[in-house]
């Protein structure tokens, strides 16, 4: 039983309640006053480096958004029963819980290999995937700023494998989505706050995606949004160390051999 019993089905919680989540929480973070002592970057570094205008950014994510959803109910209809006569038996916690579990670990293996590829061919990152990296300095709602190619297949068809998959019902699906969305705004948002709980559990977090964003990194620190493990694995992981500035907040420095 959830909240939303009887007043609208899984299938649309699983198509929309990501995008209401997402600028729910990526907007939180752009109401937050500037809390210089917490950030990875200055602004004036993020008002220098980054080369798309907040404006711009909005619109790219509405358009991937635009896209995931219409992808999204597609999906649902062709594999929920949607009609008032078949009721959906939802599996037990234990299940659900295995079922995102598994599904974090099938998106994170297509986001890893497809971000990395878009790194490796020159193709691709010059045309495509050097839409999200115009973002030097990161900041939540630019989270899913891309070009809608990579959102497509980096994003979109990541989440409907790892639906697939997983064998999730769409009522676990809304969930996960939910989850996913949270977690990828959060590793985007470009602050160090203390006690926030990604940082607590997950290694693959703010300061980890920062170091992917910087110059010197761009080659490292792949994966995306849960685990590092592909990078880890195959050799694309940089550790790093927080540094406090002189002037307030933290630089995210790599340690290289």
């Amino acid at each position: 039983m959830v909240f939303w019993d009887g007043y609208v089905s899984d299938e649309v919680m699983g198509t929309f309640a990501p995008i209401v989540v997402y600028w729910l929480y990526a907007g939180f973070y752009q109401l937050l006053p500037p809390l210089d002592n917490y950030r990875l970057h200055t602004r004036k570094e993020e008002d220098e480096k980054n080369l798309v205008p907040l404006l711009a950014v909005i619109k790219g994510v509405l358009l991937q958004q635009l896209v995931q959803a219409t992808i999204a109910h597609l999906l649902f209809l062709l594999t929920s029963s949607t009609t008032p006569s078949v009721t959906v038996v939802q599996p037990s916690i234990i299940v659900q819980i295995v079922q995102i579990v598994i599904a974090m670990l099938v998106m994170d293996t297509w986001q890893y290999f497809v971000h990395r590829y878009m790194h490796q061919n020159k193709f691709l990152y010059r045309h495509i995937h050097s839409q999200h990296h115009r973002l030097v300095v990161p900041y939540a709602i630019g989270a899913l700023y891309n070009h809608p190619l990579e959102g497509l297949l980096l994003d979109t068809f990541g989440g409907a494998i790892s639906y697939l998959i997983s064998g999730m019902t769409a009522r676990t699906a809304a969930i996960f989505f939910c989850f996913a969305v949270v977690k990828t705004v959060d590793d985007h948002c470009g602050l160090w706050l203390p006690g926030n709980i990604f940082h607590l559990f997950f290694q693959n977090n703010t300061a980890y995606h920062d170091v992917h964003h910087q110059l010197q990194g761009t080659k490292y620190n792949y994966s995306q949004p849960f685990f590092p493990i592909w990078d880890k694995l195959l050799g694309t992981y940089v550790p790093y160390k927080l540094v406090k500035r002189p002037e307030g907040g933290f630089e995210a420095r790599l340690i290289k051999d």
